[in-house]
């Protein structure tokens, strides 16, 4: 191991591994800020377009589609080409699309291109491949929490700076000139990023998979898995297809295209899949080449209960104040904000705790924190002060995020050639839980809501129960053969 993997962690330099920390997180709170852009100046464009609130919830609802499939998409890219041109060439695309969204002159156009803007969500996946390259299995946990956690902030300071900008340049096209500077951002950014980072540090070997396609997987029992693993992902989608066919922006033909849509290219990628994995039909993968897909399985699990949380509760809670104690709208979205602002803080908690107190331990005691905290979320009624209630909200989202922080610190510990499509993967499943607590919403109350929530997260928290602690090392196959063991404790 060099010196620069095994030196202690400085997060106030900008060399060596550091500078891949500060540059990554950089890189992925760009395609937050682009990716979020539109969202507080929602009102401008609407009154821009004159559309209709049915409109704008569509705009939001698409944001987030394409986010899905796109994690997997790009999971698979950046273990093939690695994270510092698939995280570049993200950036450019994500410019391109960012001034393709500013210069629409229809819905139809808005809509296209905020769809496509959910690629820019993906982004996310490609660090954490680049932050495992570069951090030996003691640091793995602090250093994704802070990757995670200060990339998340892109989507707070498009709220903060975007509105105010747009206000500046004034007129009809301010929105435009607003959202425009994320675009340029992100073109200018993606050059830095290339120019000035590497996939692994010198002397390290970059692994790839072995065929690409789909995940590889080490037994029969878990290529099943992996198949029924995947059907949530094409369902979160036909849910959402539903949603705005609700919202009727969609007609019932059309929505059926979509559904039969949705269920050929879950066809298609069980063939992918197959044509990956046909090998251990016929010889057994070596015992020490062997990684546990349920690792997989769990830590989605454990994602969908917290960032997918986190993306429903942000959403819903200025609304939540504003109802339950009658507060101005500003006060009640900036009441709301601060449960996604604890995240910088969160998210390298959880993954420092990861780091000293155990993998397992660690997920289970703060998604036991994050479940009594919505709990007590549920109990909240008018009669509360309104301190406590924000109290009890930021503790709740503290133990939600840190446990967000513990989930990527065991993913780059399972097999390392494939960090990037589990990320993926994993990273999938935290939108599939905000899909699917976001419509549990539209059906009931808050309160009913933060139970589902509390009671889905000891779901989740029993099934940690099975997960493996990450001990020894995992083992990866050099170009020449070899086999090269990485140490994961």
């Amino acid at each position: 191991m060099s010196n620069s993997m095994s030196s202690k962690l400085s997060l106030f330099t900008f060399a060596s591994k550091t500078k891949i920390l500060h540059l990554t997180w950089m890189a992925f709170f760009v395609t937050f800020l682009v990716w979020f852009s539109h969202a507080p100046l929602l009102l401008a464009i609407q009154e821009s377009f004159g559309l209709s609130d049915q409109q704008i919830k569509t705009l939001l609802i698409l944001n987030v589609a394409l986010t899905i499939p796109a994690r997997i998409i790009i999971g698979m890219l950046v273990d093939v080409f690695g994270p510092r041109k698939t995280f570049s060439i993200l950036l450019v695309i994500t410019a391109f699309l960012c001034f393709a969204f500013a210069l629409s002159n229809s819905f139809e156009m808005l809509a296209l291109t905020r769809f496509l803007l959910g690629f820019a969500g993906a982004g996310f996946v490609i660090g954490i491949r680049m932050i495992s390259e570069w951090f030996p299995a003691k640091q793995m946990g602090l250093a994704e929490g802070i990757y995670k956690g200060m990339g998340n902030v892109g989507s707070a300071v498009a709220a903060v700076c975007l509105p105010t900008l747009a206000l500046l340049i004034g007129g009809v096209d301010g929105w435009r000139y607003a959202t425009a500077c994320t675009g340029v951002i992100a073109l200018i950014f993606s050059a830095i990023y290339y120019l000035s980072v590497t996939d692994t540090p010198v002397g390290s070997t970059y692994f790839k998979p072995n065929k690409t396609g789909g995940l590889e997987v080490t037994s029969q029992f878990d290529y099943y898995f992996y198949l029924l693993l995947n059907i949530p992902m094409y369902g979160a989608l036909g849910v959402l297809t539903w949603k705005v066919s609700q919202l009727g922006m969609l007609t019932s033909m059309a929505s059926s295209v979509i559904y039969a849509l949705l269920g050929t290219l879950y066809l298609f990628q069980c063939t992918q899949i197959h044509k990956v994995n046909t090998e251990i039909f016929k010889t057994p993968v070596d015992e020490v080449l062997q990684y546990k897909f349920k690792q997989v399985a769990i830590l989605s699990l454990a994602y969908a209960v917290t960032f997918g949380v986190e993306l429903s509760v942000v959403s819903m809670l200025p609304l939540f104040f504003k109802e339950t104690f009658a507060v101005p709208v500003s006060v009640a979205g900036i009441l709301g904000a601060c449960f996604a602002t604890v995240d910088v803080i969160s998210c390298p908690s959880g993954g420092w705790i990861s780091d000293k107190y155990g993998r397992k331990k660690s997920l289970v005691i703060l998604l036991s924190g994050a479940s009594l905290g919505f709990f007590l979320m549920s109990q909240i009624n008018s009669d509360w002060p309104i301190a406590l209630a924000v109290a009890v909200m930021m503790g709740c989202s503290f133990f939600v995020g840190s446990a967000a922080g513990c989930v990527f610190a065991v993913v780059p510990l399972i097999k390392r050639r494939l960090t990037g499509q589990i990320a993926g993967m994993v990273g999938a499943y935290g939108n599939i839980g905000a899909v699917f607590f976001l419509t549990v919403f539209s059906f009931v109350s808050p309160s009913v809501f933060f139970m589902t929530i509390a009671i889905a997260i000891v779901i989740a928290t029993i099934t940690c129960l099975l997960l493996d602690e990450p001990k020894g090392a995992m083992a990866e196959v050099l170009p020449d053969g070899t086999v090269q063991m990485i140490d994961v404790h």
